[in-house]
């Protein structure tokens, strides 16, 4: 048993679990998915080839893929019974808890629920993909006051989505940057919101109530919501200029500046947020304003010589997003829509092997 000398605050760098799905090797800078590389996968797959990977442990060939992507697509709407629910949904709730009122309703239409096999549960994860970007999007719509979007079989899996939210039809670049960003946060072994779907699995409890917990966590600002908190950052300087001083304003109030700082990469820059850096650049590029790279740039060199921070994945997605034409409320639901691939890959992992959590603490408190 740990005694109290050996607590260590936020669980940092205690290992809790065994798992063949992920791994980030900080040293090497590699996020190894399955034996694969993230950064590698990002230049060349899709996020349906790293669903693939995660799922099936292996990625799958063109023909796979595609009957991947055909049996999801059955999934894209939801039970008739469960739409009356976005009614209900009070105005300006925020979308990620109506995102965890809908998944949390959707265990009452599975009649299987009790089979936690890994077959069965495989099939409840695709079916769960299907169904998010309805899900995602209409929790925000509904709270917005806005009519119900429907899906379109018609387009890809990412082109339909996005389409969905901005209510247009995407250029290929467009696709192709929100693909690329659902591929980027697919998964990352072992933050927050996995240990809290871990630990739900692992009292046996089903992968919808597991990836509840999961959204919880995620909503929080120290974890998801970090990506919404550096856009209204962006919108309240709106110049380099003002953003600079911004920064140094929240610098001297000792204000934690979102975006920066990661409790695993401590001294480098998260690998993901070079790639998404990158198709900031390459959004810029397309509408010939480059104001958002350039007042993220200038944040970046403030914040690497005044801290020692570097960017993490949620400084230039963000403004990716606001690129791509999607409001700010549903920056952290789709966070949370790419990561149930590897949400429900490690509650698959922790249902086939469990054993469940039960730490013990370090006690405080007065003498008996």
């Amino acid at each position: 048993m740990r005694t109290s000398e050996e607590f260590v605050p936020g669980l940092d760098g205690v290992i809790a679990a065994k798992t063949e799905i992920s791994f980030l090797d900080v040293d090497r800078e590699k996020i190894v998915i399955r034996g694969e590389d993230l950064i590698e996968l990002a230049k060349d797959k899709t996020y349906f080839d790293v669903v693939h990977l995660l799922l099936e442990g292996y990625i799958p060939g063109q023909e796979e893929k595609k009957n991947l992507e055909e049996k999801i697509k059955t999934s894209y709407s939801l039970p008739e019974d469960v739409l009356p629910l976005f009614k209900f949904l009070p105005k300006g709730m925020h979308p990620m808890d109506g995102m965890r009122t809908v998944i949390s309703l959707l265990a009452g239409f599975d009649s299987e629920i009790e089979n936690r096999s890994n077959d069965k549960n495989k099939e409840r994860a695709y079916k769960l993909l299907g169904q998010l970007p309805f899900i995602t999007v209409n929790s925000y719509f509904a709270t917005e006051g806005l009519n119900i979007a429907e899906p379109n079989e018609s387009l890809s899996y990412s082109a339909n989505f996005l389409s969905m939210i901005t209510g247009k039809t995407p250029s290929e670049l467009e696709i192709e940057t929100f693909d690329q960003l659902l591929l980027l946060y697919s998964e990352h072994e072992m933050p927050n919101s996995t240990f809290a779907s871990r630990v739900i699995a692992s009292t046996h409890s089903d992968m919808y109530g597991a990836l509840t917990g999961a959204i919880s966590s995620l909503k929080g600002h120290l974890h998801g919501g970090a990506n919404e908190a550096v856009m209204y950052m962006l919108q309240e300087a709106d110049s380099v200029d003002a953003f600079e001083a911004l920064i140094h304003h929240k610098l001297q109030n000792k204000e934690k500046i979102m975006g920066f700082g990661h409790r695993v990469y401590m001294k480098k820059m998260d690998p993901r947020a070079a790639i998404t850096k990158e198709a900031l650049r390459r959004l810029c590029e397309k509408d010939n304003d480059y104001k958002l790279l350039e007042m993220c740039e200038a944040g970046e060199v403030i914040m690497r010589e005044e801290k020692g921070l570097y960017p993490n994945l949620d400084y230039y997605a963000a403004p990716v997003y606001w690129k791509l034409g999607i409001p700010i409320p549903l920056y952290t639901p789709i966070f949370f829509s790419a990561r149930t691939a590897g949400l429900a890959s490690h509650i698959i992992e922790q249902h086939d092997n469990n054993r469940i959590f039960r730490p013990r603490v370090a006690y405080t408190g007065k003498s008996y």
